[in-house]
C-alpha cells in the first residue's frame, strides 16, 4: 500500500474526524512535509480536504473516480476486493477478467474500467458503455464446486445488485430472469457471467456486472429492446460510483460467502424475494419458441420453472421472459 493510499485509509478509520499531521506523519514513518505534499496530491487528485490548525486534516469529499486502492482501503471482505484494478478505458472488463483467470490471478480480484469500447451483454447484445457515468465490473472467483453448478453464481451477483440499489437509494430494484435488474419496469443493470472449466473441475468464474449510474436518457441509443433507466434519472440526482461500487462488492462478498457456506438454497430465496415473476403468468421467447407458464421460481440449476397451463412444471434454461398478465 502506497503513502496515498495509507492515507485514504487512515480517513476511513477515522470516520470524518481530524487526523492531526503529526499522527499520520508516525503512521507512516515519513516527515510532516512528506505529508503535506500527499494531501496536496490528493487535493489534486480531487479529493476535497479540510486543514484546520491544531486540529489537522479530515476528508470532506472524495471525487467520483474509480482508484482501485481507494476502493480497496474502503472494503471490509473475505474475497472479493483482495484485489481492485481500475482502467480507464478496456475493450470489455469481462474479457480482461478471463484473461487474468488464465494467467492465475487470485480468486477476489476485481477488473474495473471507467468505459467499455466492445461491452457485451447476453447472446452477443452489444451494451452501451459511455465514459465517466456508470459502474462497469468483473469479478474473478474459483469457488470449488463442480461446473455444472456455476449458473447459481449468476443469482448471487443478480441478488447482491438489486439488495444494493434498493437499500442504498430506496428504490424498488427487482431481478428479472435470468441476468437484469430493472426499476419499475426499466432496465437499470445487467449482468453476464462467464466460466472456463473442464468435465469435473471448474477453473474460475466471472462474474460481470454493469449498472447505469449517472446516465442521462439522451445518452441510451434508440431502438433498445427494452426501456432502460439509470440511478440519477430514478433518484433525480446524481449517485456517487464510488460508494455504489464499495457497496456492491462488499454486498457480493457477504452473498459469496453465504453462498459457499450453505450452498444455493439461502442464495435462492434472497433471488425470489427480490423477483416479482413468481406466482406471474410470462411468456419465453427461446429464439422463436414460445413457452408460456405460471412461474414457480428457480431450481438448482438457475432453470425457471414454468406450470403449464396443463399442470406440467417446465424447466426454461434461457430465453427472453415478458408478463402477460399480473396476478
Amino acid at each position: 500500500m502506497d503513502s496515498r493510499s495509507k492515507i485514504l485509509e487512515l480517513f476511513r478509520r477515522c470516520e470524518g474526524n481530524f487526523l492531526s499531521g503529526e499522527e499520520i506523519s508516525r503512521s507512516l514513518g515519513v516527515s510532516r512535509t512528506a505529508v503535506w505534499k500527499q494531501i496536496r496530491s490528493l487535493r489534486e487528485f480531487g479529493y476535497d480536504i479540510e486543514a484546520v490548525s491544531s486540529k489537522g486534516y479530515r476528508l470532506l469529499k472524495r471525487p467520483d473516480r474509480l482508484v482501485g486502492e481507494d476502493i480497496q482501503t474502503e472494503l471490509d471482505t473475505s474475497v472479493v476486493g483482495r484485489k481492485v484494478l481500475c482502467f480507464e478505458e478496456l475493450a470489455s472488463t469481462n474479457v480482461m477478467a478471463c484473461e487474468l483467470g488464465e494467467q492465475g490471478e487470485p480468486e477476489g480480484t476485481v477488473v474495473i474500467a471507467d468505459r467499455q469500447y466492445a461491452g457485451k451483454g447476453r447472446l452477443g447484445r452489444r451494451w452501451e458503455s459511455p465514459s465517466g457515468v456508470n459502474l462497469y465490473a468483473s469479478i474473478l472467483l474459483r469457488p470449488e464446486i463442480p461446473p455444472w453448478n456455476a449458473p447459481q453464481l449468476t443469482f448471487v451477483s443478480a441478488a447482491a445488485t438489486a439488495e444494493t440499489i434498493a437499500h442504498m437509494h430506496d428504490l424498488p430494484a427487482r431481478v428479472k430472469w435470468p441476468n437484469d435488474v430493472l426499476i419499475d419496469g426499466r432496465k437499470v443493470s445487467g449482468l453476464l457471467n462467464e466460466m472456463s472449466g473442464e468435465s469435473e473441475r471448474l477453473n474460475y468464474v466471472v462474474l460481470g456486472i454493469g449498472v447505469n449510474v449517472n446516465m442521462e436518457a439522451s445518452q441510451f441509443p434508440e431502438g433498445l429492446r427494452n426501456p432502460a433507466t439509470s440511478l440519477a434519472m430514478e433518484k433525480g440526482a446524481s449517485v456517487s460510483r464510488f460508494d455504489l461500487t464499495c457497496s456492491l462488492l462488499q454486498r457480493l462478498d457477504s452473498l459469496y460467502s453465504l453462498y459457499l457456506t450453505q450452498g444455493f438454497d439461502p442464495i435462492r430465496r434472497r433471488w425470489e424475494a427480490c423477483c416479482d415473476l413468481v406466482g406471474q403468468l410470462v411468456e419465453i421467447d427461446q429464439q422463436g419458441r414460445i413457452e408460456r407458464g405460471c412461474v414457480r421460481g428457480v431450481d438448482a440449476d438457475g432453470a425457471l420453472l414454468l406450470e403449464a397451463a396443463a399442470g406440467e412444471l417446465v424447466r426454461v434454461l434461457a430465453g427472453d421472459v415478458r408478463l402477460l398478465k399480473r396476478q
